[in-house]
């Protein structure tokens, strides 16, 4: 069985085992911390641990399709002033933005590391504004599709990778534009202007899939939205019914007309108030289910069956402390999800922090490597 198969069976919740082996990526301070604790220089992480492990090398690749939903024409990037360990910067997204000088502006174009921002300004913050970012979105502007698409579309037929549509909800794609405190003051004080970005955003995106339609089968679609906080969704769940689940609703359908059967949200935080909107519209798998913000799935999994798909779900705490609390946690959260049907791609809460170590994280992986059928 090919990663692709293994990946697209556990998820849909047909044959599921062995379970695809994706204990976490870890970021680049923590990578940093590895190459001190035993990691190799110049040696993936990854191949490195499957050596560790006695595994053969495999591939668990995630590839996105090669098709832009951002801005076109980006904005310039600059650094518009430089004191006191901060670089303030006008982004690729239009927004002024306050980061650590420990990186450059390219920093918010590619994050590489968990660092602290600060915005300062957005591009939208008058209709003025939004009349001018609505003709950096258009669908066939050069550059939205790469010159040989066709025949990527065509070479990419017998893959064992996933092929990902990664696209951004309409609560995140307006967070972008307008940032978020003034968004969430917008959708009380002038929903309409909310409605009209929100539907500008939902017939952008569908003209791009309708575009894809046809050429090539996409075998997962990623919705990136975060949109909670601990404890509670950043917005009501009345406010998501009312302004995002007509996006959703179209998408989902045009999404599975073009044959895509694995639609995934990407929120950070407390979603549980989310997911029966999300089961509601068609939505199968979210992540990174975060244990610190109140994610429990296995009490998820309790509540909702085999409607909704896992991947994340291991307390980082947890990696971090190794030992019996580490096992703890796996053992708790794995073999419950696994022996129901499996749905579940066990894996770090999000991205894995520096103060997991890697002997940590080799033994973290092993029991994952045991418990998902490859040891």
């Amino acid at each position: 069985m090919t990663f692709r198969e293994s990946y697209l069976s556990t998820l849909l919740f047909k044959k599921f085992y062995p379970v695809p082996l994706m204990p976490g990526e870890p970021r680049e301070s923590t990578l940093d911390a590895w190459h001190t604790q035993g990691l190799s220089q110049g040696k993936h992480y990854f191949e490195a641990l499957l050596a560790e492990l006695g595994l053969p090398p495999m591939t668990c690749e995630i590839r996105p399709l090669d098709v832009s939903f951002t801005m076109i024409p980006t904005f310039e990037e600059k650094v518009l002033e430089h004191k006191d360990g901060h670089y303030i910067v006008q982004d690729w997204m239009g927004a002024i933005t306050e980061i650590s000088d420990e990186y450059d502006y390219t920093y918010i174009r590619s994050p590489k590391d968990f660092v602290t921002r600060k915005w300062h300004k957005f591009p939208v913050e008058t209709r003025e504004d939004w009349e001018r970012m609505k003709k950096r979105y258009q669908v066939d502007t050069p550059g939205r599709f790469p010159r040989a698409f066709t025949d990527a579309c065509r070479a990419a037929e017998a893959r064992e990778f996933i092929l990902s549509m990664e696209l951004s909800g309409p609560f995140w794609q307006l967070r972008e534009w307008c940032g978020f405190e003034n968004l969430c003051m917008l959708f009380a004080d002038d929903p309409d202007f909310v409605r009209e970005m929100i539907d500008f955003w939902t017939d952008f995106v569908s003209q791009v899939i309708t575009r894809i339609r046809g050429r090539v089968k996409i075998d997962r679609v990623r919705i990136s939205e975060d949109m909670a906080y601990k404890a509670h969704s950043m917005i009501s769940p009345a406010m998501v019914r009312r302004f995002l689940m007509p996006t959703y609703h179209r998408w989902v359908s045009e999404i599975r007309d073009a044959g895509c059967a694995l639609i995934d949200v990407d929120s950070d935080g407390y979603i549980e108030d989310l997911i029966p909107m999300w089961i509601e519209v068609g939505i199968n798998a979210c992540e990174p289910m975060e244990v610190a913000a109140g994610n429990d799935i296995v009490a998820l999994r309790k509540r909702f069956g085999r409607q909704m798909a896992f991947c994340g779900g291991i307390d980082k705490r947890a990696i971090a402390a190794g030992g019996k609390v580490m096992e703890a946690e796996v053992l708790r959260v794995v073999p419950p999800l696994l022996e129901d049907g499996g749905g579940f791609i066990p894996s770090c809460d999000h991205g894995v922090p520096s103060d997991i170590s890697w002997p940590n994280y080799v033994d973290y992986s092993r029991l994952l490597g045991q418990l998902c059928g490859w040891l």
